[in-house]
């Protein structure tokens, strides 16, 4: 299925995933609608597609956190912008590493209002429009934390096992639509997300990826715009994407050790 002049819209697409699924969409000829909640990072995309592809795109500040927010700006989009095609709900994040009996509340929240509750608010905007027209696709940037939890995982992984069942359960609401739905569940991907985990600590976050060949985040966009870009009868329900040297979420391959 030809992606060209589709209507795409990415959350959290200043860094990582989101910023390459930019990329990789605007490669294949797709209008972009761009969104996080720092609008400078997301300017500067959609300038530089525009330059490189000749993207056209509209970027949005967004905290999907924020329920109104998300309202008005997904209500308010031109009326060239409303046919939303192809929805990837990527904006996540991790907080601390800590024991359940040991962390903060304030992690907890922001982990649950980010990964649970604006995919919620982003997609009960989005897709009545799309169930409305006949057409369109979901997916669902999750984790290998959301098939298997981890020490210290907690939350997160919690998070993580919420994004796969409303990913289930929202394919079975629209089984008697055309719409797809899709879950792309990587496992270590080199991006902002420990240093976002650790709060800025470098050094922590390089340890994660320490002697090994991690994912990059092109390697999770193209298996999104393989999604994405299926035959309408094609539904990549799920897809787990690891670097060759993860078996699991705790074994992992590190050279020297």
């Amino acid at each position: 299925m030809s992606l060209n002049d589709s209507i795409v819209l990415i959350t959290g697409a200043s860094s990582g995933i989101g910023k390459s699924c930019a990329v990789k969409f605007a490669e294949a000829g797709a209008r972009l609608i761009l969104t996080a909640r720092r609008k400078n990072l997301i300017s500067k995309l959609a300038e530089d597609l525009k330059k490189a592809h000749g993207t056209n795109a509209v970027v949005f500040q967004l905290d999907v956190r924020d329920h109104a927010a998300v309202k008005k700006t997904i209500g308010d989009l031109p009326s060239a912008w409303k046919a939303i095609d192809v929805l990837v709900n990527n904006a996540g994040l991790s907080r601390g590493f800590d024991k359940l009996h040991e962390g903060k509340r304030e992690d907890w929240e922001e982990m649950i209002d980010t990964n649970v509750k604006g995919l919620l608010y982003v997609s009960r905007e989005v897709i009545p429009g799309m169930v409305k027209r006949g057409k369109g696709t979901i997916i669902n940037i999750g984790s290998i934390a959301g098939h298997e939890v981890y020490p210290r995982g907690n939350v997160y992984c919690a998070t993580k096992h919420a994004v796969d069942a409303l990913t289930k359960g929202l394919r079975m609401d629209l089984v008697d639509t055309p719409l797809r739905v899709c879950t792309v569940d990587p496992g270590l991907v080199e991006t902002e997300f420990s240093k976002v985990r650790f709060r800025g600590d470098e050094e922590k976050a390089k340890v994660v990826y320490q002697n090994l060949k991690p994912l990059e985040p092109d390697d999770v966009a193209d298996t999104v715009v393989f999604c994405a870009s299926r035959p309408p009868h094609v539904q990549v329900a799920e897809v787990i994407i690891l670097p060759t040297a993860q078996a699991s979420t705790t074994m992992v391959h590190r050279k020297g050790t």
